[in-house]
């Protein structure tokens, strides 16, 4: 068999890639396809195929061809893939195995802050499979397994969107503050970037609280310095956000170069490690540094050891006696044109790189002092005394007639009062000190301004470097602080704290308050609190912000239902189902539109065909149970709810409906406990406590079942049933004026109640109040005229018993 050509199968994936960063799902499937033939042993070739598959939702193949590499763990992607798959397929174990077997591959991949425009990872990172593995968990109906999973996703990356609603959605308890902050590995990957270039990272001490570094601690090369803001790492691949310093230019060089009287920085891989001096006494070159920058030219080529002058006898010359000093005007002039050179060579290996060794060779032969012998080369002269290639061309400065200026102190350092000045020109001739000048105590000072100027130039790149970085750290803040707003809003609507979550909702930005999405969990919460209308106000300006949504519009059905408007339900569910015929929400508001016609049979096939699209949407399942409780159908009602509580263990709305599946069917101890664990998992519904309320007079426990009144009355002080409810245990209790309390505020709630006013007449009755009696059971026939018949027996039991008590005072 032919072996395949590397670069045949590194062209199907560039071009794999392509497609699938285009959204181009079918060209990449079918290139894969022709990939996997080419190498049908590759675990690439089957994580590509797979990966294509499960992109257009065909999950059966994508776990078909993912599954030989993805069950042993032995691919990174198949298994993802793979996993990806089971838990589209409902085979969460097979998904845990394979994940749990490739734990060492994924266990310390961290790709935080590595995605750009630009740049992509082609496999996950902890973070991504820890809140895969927590679904799974979920799945499997661990539910402890899967709050660790989402906690420890969570850790890794507070954007991890899925896991903090996992953790909300499964009950746990959820400290938000904890949960969205800065956490020491994002610091890392923004100040240091080049130490975080590799995809593995060593992190300790997850589960404790982030706290800052201190002061006090001992910086280390991996660890960002707040009190330095130099004090950063230029990585050489500028991995992650920040400056690449890998470059060419100009801008590279400084970033390269050290500055005397600034704290040290170091940059791993290939970058040098350099430590700053005082530049009193300026550095010279290092000599045995044989790494090189990213253009492939090393230090040692750059700066060129001089070549060592002839053996000479020792002897004693007076300086006035040297050549140099005998011809001043040929030492002026032989310096100036070491000046210019100097000055030539370093805006070549600006602009050359590798070719400035020919050219510093070239400057080197052609330069002789007067005895003939070689001088030293301008760039060996700026080598000795000056670490850094910019600062050699501030070293000599030369006015326009070609005459030498004395040289000043290197960048950095200062004159000092009391000091002979060191010079560092020599005698060609000798290598020895040049008499001091009179027009070096004229040119301290204009020597020291652009050396001022170039420190300025060097310092500004880290500033911008370390500015930048400060934004971006700010930037994260903001963020963290947006989804810490989002996140409470969410917990606090999880757990029904419907107050709360309307106020973490309104307490963010306006652009983000006003988004379907946030509007959407406002409507919910008003509408768990039983306030249809203002609900209805939301969803509404959700649909003119967003007519083709389909997500939360099986709730706005529901309130169109409670607030009777079936004109508006049917238009609404018309444009659902004219957006998504196959959608479970436009079957379930069609659902809902034929149950407020009473049209029973109608909604249940709507229900049942929305959970044949989706047969987990739990929603749909409870409606459908609900409509079989209408048809008397307690049997098939209770297997509805059953399967929606399978679907959903915290969908309350399904352990209401098997409480009141039992409370028809006459069983009130199994309707109370289903009852409260509805009540537990929604704790601020009133309703709930009234049913349970409604349970226990039925069992005859009057004092538990007014307690439980009283407590729906403080939760919903608004609530129509609670307060009549306990108004009518009351009456029973024979405490009329207790109940006549309750009735008056009852009616003030809800004035247009015919059994409000029932209730009212037959307690003015038992007061012995006839015209207040007479005058509201009147007003409850007039409300249902359909009961009046009702109202009229009581209207004349009212004047037997008058009659009765009139024979009583007779006999009397």
């Amino acid at each position: 068999m032919t072996q395949p050509n590397p670069h045949v199968a590194s062209q199907f994936r560039q071009i794999i890639y392509y497609h699938l960063d285009n959204n181009n799902l079918d060209n990449a499937l079918f290139v894969a396809g022709r990939l996997f033939a080419y190498e049908p042993r590759s675990q690439e070739a089957s994580h590509l195929v797979a990966l294509c598959f499960l992109r257009l939702g065909h999950y059966k193949s994508a776990y078909d061809y993912s599954r030989s590499s993805g069950a042993k763990g032995a691919n990174l992607g198949c298994v993802y893939v793979f996993a990806q798959a089971c838990l589209a397929l409902n085979r969460y174990q097979e998904g845990i195995r394979a994940l749990e077997k490739a734990k060492g591959s994924w266990g310390s991949r961290n790709n935080w802050n590595k995605h750009s425009e630009s740049a992509r990872q082609a496999h996950p990172d902890a973070a991504a499979v820890w809140c895969l593995l927590g679904k799974l968990w979920n799945g499997a109906r661990d539910i402890k397994r899967a709050i660790e999973c989402y906690g420890e996703s969570l850790k890794l990356n507070p954007f991890m969107w899925d896991a903090f609603l996992g953790l909300c959605q499964s009950g746990a308890s959820v400290k938000v503050q904890n949960v969205f902050k800065i956490n020491p590995v994002m610091l890392a990957m923004i100040y240091n970037p080049g130490d975080m270039s590799n995809n593995h990272l060593n992190i300790h001490e997850e589960s404790n609280p982030v706290t800052a570094p201190s002061q006090s601690q001992k910086p280390n090369p991996g660890v960002f310095n707040v009190s330095d803001p130099f004090g950063v790492t230029l990585g050489k691949s500028g991995g992650g956000m920040g400056l690449n310093t890998g470059g060419t230019g100009l801008f590279r060089k400084l970033n390269e170069s050290t500055f005397g009287g600034l704290p040290s920085f170091t940059s791993s891989g290939n970058s040098r490690s350099r430590t700053a001096e005082p530049l009193e006494t300026p550095p010279g070159p290092d000599r045995d540094s044989g790494s090189g920058d990213s253009t492939g030219v090393s230090e040692s080529t750059i700066v060129l050891e001089p070549p060592h002058a002839p053996l000479r006898r020792a002897r004693t010359v007076h300086p006035s006696q040297s050549d140099d000093a005998a011809d001043p005007v040929a030492r002026m002039r032989n310096r100036a044109s070491q000046s210019r050179s100097r000055i030539k060579v370093e805006d070549q290996e600006l602009e050359a790189g590798p070719s400035l060794t020919n050219t510093m060779a070239t400057h080197g032969e052609r330069k002789r002092n007067i005895s003939g012998q070689t001088a030293q080369t301008a760039m060996s002269r700026a080598a000795e005394p000056i670490s850094s290639k910019f600062s050699s061309a501030a070293g000599v400065s030369i006015n326009k007639e070609g005459r030498e200026l004395k040289k000043a102190k290197a960048p950095g350092a200062r004159s000092r009062v009391g000091t002979a000045t060191s010079t560092v020109g020599r005698a060609i001739s000798g290598n020895r000190k040049v008499p001091s000048d009179p027009m070096d105590i004229d040119m301290k000072e204009s020597s020291s301004r652009p050396s001022q100027n170039l420190m300025q130039g060097r310092i500004e790149p880290l500033r911008q470097i370390s500015d930048e970085r400060s934004r971006q750290q700010e930037a994260l803040q903001w963020l963290l602080e947006l989804f810490k707003h989002l996140g409470n809003g969410h917990f606090f609507q999880t757990n029904y704290a419907c107050d709360l979550a309307i106020k973490s909702f309104s307490q963010l930005p306006t652009p983000q308050r006003e988004t379907p999405a946030v509007l959407a969990q406002i409507g919910r919460a008003y509408y768990e609190q039983a306030n249809y209308v203002e609900a209805e106000g939301y969803f509404a300006k959700i649909r003119a912000m967003a007519p083709n949504r389909l997500e939360d519009m099986e709730i706005y059905s529901t309130i169109l239902w409670h607030l009777k408007n079936d004109v508006e339900l049917a238009y609404l569910a018309y444009e659902l189902m004219e957006i998504d015929r196959l959608s479970p929400q436009a079957w379930c508001a069609l659902g809902n539109s034929f149950s407020l016609q009473r049209d029973h049979d109608q909604a249940l096939k709507c229900f049942k065909r929305a959970t044949q699209v989706n047969p987990k949407f739990a929603y749909a399942l409870t409606l459908q149970g609900h409509e079989h409780i209408s048809n008397e159908e307690y049997d098939k009602a209770m297997t509805a709810f059953r399967l929606a509580v399978a679907s959903d263990v915290r969908h309350y709305n399904a352990w209401y409906g098997l409480g009141r599946v039992y409370e028809k069917m006459g069983k009130y101890d199994f309707a109370e406990k289903h009852y409260r664990t509805a009540s537990q998992i929604n704790s601020t519904n009133a309703v709930l406590v009234c049913c349970i309320g409604i349970v226990l007079e039925k069992q005859k426990n009057q004092s538990g079942a007014l307690e439980q009144y009283s407590r729906a009355i403080m939760l919903a002080p608004k609530s129509a049933l609670a307060r009549f409810k306990k108004a009518k245990l009351l009456m029973g209790l024979q405490e009329p004026m207790s109940a006549l309390d309750e009735l008056l505020l009852l009616k003030d709630v809800a004035p247009d109640e015919a059994n409000v006013h029932f209730l009212l007449g037959r307690l003015y009755k038992m007061l012995r109040q006839k015209s207040n009696a007479i005058k509201h059971l009147t007003i409850a026939m007039n409300l249902d005229p359909k009961a009046a018949p009702y109202i009229k027996q009581a209207m004349e039991s009212l004047e037997d018993d008058e009659e009765d008590d009139d024979e009583d005072e007779h006999m009397a």
